[in-house]
């Protein structure tokens, strides 16, 4: 029997998310879910969720980005 190769994003994870983290992500699956289908509209829809950035900024497709590879890393 072959076993499934593929990495499920929880093995991949180093710790628990965040309470915001997991804020911020279901705040992204909605806008997607909502038609979202560029950078500009996503930060749109992000701003008028009522999340802020954790600096307590709205979102900007350049802060976007630095939270996103923050996070990443």
């Amino acid at each position: 029997m072959q076993q499934d190769r593929y990495l499920q994003p929880h093995q991949a994870r180093q710790r628990p998310a965040t309470t915001y983290e997991d804020l911020l992500g279901d705040a992204i699956e909605r806008a997607f879910a909502e038609g979202a289908q560029d950078l500009a509209t996503l930060v749109e829809r992000l701003n008028e969720s009522g999340l802020a950035t954790p600096a307590g900024q709205a979102w900007t497709e350049d802060n976007y980005r630095q939270e996103m590879a923050k996070l990443a890393a």
